[in-house]
Formats: structure tokens, C-alpha cells, sequence
């Protein structure tokens, strides 16, 4: 059975002020290789560090590394389309949405498109004032949402309260969100493999990526033995409570490998060449193992 070849998206969500615009040039300086297409509602609305800019016209900006940020104004299906047209391809897409839209309605959108497929949805929630925010009559809806799309949160500023208030924090983000992955930041600072896709030959002690990662350790889960891939996904999630990410090959009832991935509470199986050696990595948080 074929690969099927998608280009993954991720959609950046969060509220005004929450660290979207950090987390994106964060991205961009940690691409490590990965050509990175940024697409943004108004480019005024994504101040990228002016040192990433290498070339500029009115649709599009080249940055540093092969990466591109796009402008989609009020159509971003089209934008999608176009991007399609780029030779080589982007690595991966990041579609950083404004700070009143709801990221899962967006990841709808996007699924009636062939050619990509949705990585994950990352919200960005302000530590420091989260907890107003969701009780803020004019705001509570939109934060609340927002939070209950999500796969991965990043409890972002949390150096900006003290522990009482990070755990007062911690907890309404994890009852608004549903399940999702919370990853505790500074500053919007995460690897890049725990935000975005990561390749499954990836494996080892610990999350590769250039910053402080001692909150996270991978591993290799065997997957020699044919297995309802599903229910395999379901016991991944329920064996490490701590999960982030996971991603690999697994082999189905029928003898056929598939993709395997997981992203916070988000699974997506799709179908694999017959070639691809059999494992699922797993990323975790080592601050709730054990």
C-alpha cells in the first residue's frame, strides 16, 4: 500500500497577547533544516524579527533557512491552494490564527482540502491572567473555546506568577482544555519537536532541539505485532497520561503498515508504504512520570 504524501499543517491559536508572534519566531530561528511556510491573517498582525527577513513582496516575505510567510487576508482556503504552487514544497505549515478565532473551526476548514493534513492545533494561554480571562464575561466564550480545541497548550509567561497561582493556573487550563497536552513555557520557548511534527527515526534519551529540554524524555515503543492500530493509539494515551506527541509505523489487522500519530489527545492513521521499519517514538512530560 502507497504512502499518501500530505503536507502537515499546525494552527497557532491563543488570545491577544497570549505569546503567539514569539512562538512563531521561535520557530523560525529553530527550523533546524525544516522549510517552514508562516501563513498570517495580515502581515502587520506577525512582526517576524526583522534579522529572519531576507526578501519582501506584497503577497509574500523569504526568510532565512528556505522559510516563507504568507499573507491570507480574508481567504484562506485560496492562500492554501496557492501555496500548493511553491517549488519545493514547505516542510510543514504554520498557520498562526488571529486572537479571536477558534483554531477547530479553522482545522475543519482545512480538512476539505487535499494535500494537507492538520498536525495539530497548539493554543497559547497567558499564565498570568488566564484564570480572568475565563470568568471575563466578554471573553470567557472565545478563551474557553479556544483552549477546548486544542491538542497541545503552552502555559505560556509562567515566570510572571508564583507557584500558587501556576497551579490556580494549571488546573482551570487543564479543565478547559479538555485532555489536551500542557507544556509550561517561558517566553513561548518549546522544542520544536513537541510543537510541531516530528520524524519518527527521532529517537533517543531525550527531545532533539537546541534549548532546555529537561521536562521531556522520548522513547521507542516496539510495534512488531499486528494490532487494531486504533485501539493501539488508545492504549499509547492511556499508558503515558504525560504525552505530547507520539508518531511511528504501526502493522494493522490486515498486514498493512500505517502511520501512526498522536498529538495530545488528537490520533490520525493514514496508510504507509510497506517498506518502513515497525515503532512508535513517544514524547512525554517526565514531570507527571511515575
Amino acid at each position: 500500500m502507497a504512502a499518501i504524501e500530505t503536507t502537515p499543517v499546525t494552527i497557532i491559536g491563543g488570545y491577544l497577547g497570549s505569546g503567539k508572534t514569539t512562538l512563531v519566531n521561535h520557530l523560525l530561528r529553530n527550523a533546524a533544516g525544516k522549510r517552514l511556510a508562516i501563513l498570517v491573517n495580515e502581515f502587520g498582525e506577525l512582526p517576524i524579527d526583522a534579522d529572519l527577513i531576507e526578501a519582501q513582496d506584497d503577497d509574500i516575505i523569504s526568510l532565512s533557512g528556505g522559510c516563507v510567510c504568507c499573507s491570507y487576508g480574508n481567504d484562506l482556503i485560496m492562500a492554501m491552494l496557492d501555496l500548493t504552487k511553491m517549488q519545493p514544497m514547505p516542510d510543514h505549515i504554520v498557520l498562526e490564527s488571529s486572537g479571536v478565532a477558534l483554531p477547530g473551526a479553522i482545522a475543519k476548514s482545512l480538512s476539505l482540502l487535499k494535500g494537507y493534513s492538520v498536525d495539530g492545533i497548539v493554543v497559547l494561554a497567558d499564565a498570568e491572567t488566564v484564570r480572568e480571562r475565563l470568568v471575563d464575561k466578554y471573553m470567557a466564550d472565545t478563551v474557553q473555546r479556544q483552549l477546548a480545541d486544542a491538542d497541545i497548550v503552552l502555559l505560556n509567561k509562567t515566570d510572571l506568577i508564583d507557584e500558587i497561582e501556576l497551579i490556580l493556573a494549571r488546573d482551570c487550563v487543564r479543565a478547559a482544555s479538555q485532555g489536551a497536552a500542557i507544556v509550561e513555557t517561558q517566553q513561548a520557548v518549546a522544542p520544536i519537536s513537541v510543537v510541531l511534527q516530528s520524524h519518527p527515526a527521532n529517537v533517543g534519551g531525550s527531545v532533539s532541539d537546541s534549548h532546555d529540554t529537561s521536562v521531556f524524555e522520548s522513547f521507542k515503543l516496539d510495534a512488531d505485532e499486528a494490532v487494531d492500530v486504533q485501539e493501539f493509539a488508545k492504549s499509547i494515551i492511556t499508558d503515558n497520561a504525560s504525552i505530547v506527541r507520539a508518531k511511528g509505523f504501526v502493522r494493522d489487522l490486515h498486514g498493512n503498515y500505517q502511520t501512526l500519530q498522536i498529538v495530545g489527545k488528537r490520533i490520525a492513521i493514514s496508510a504507509a508504504d510497506s517498506h518502513v521499519e515497525a515503532g512508535v517514538v513517544v514524547i512525554r512530560l517526565k514531570t507527571e512520570v511515575g
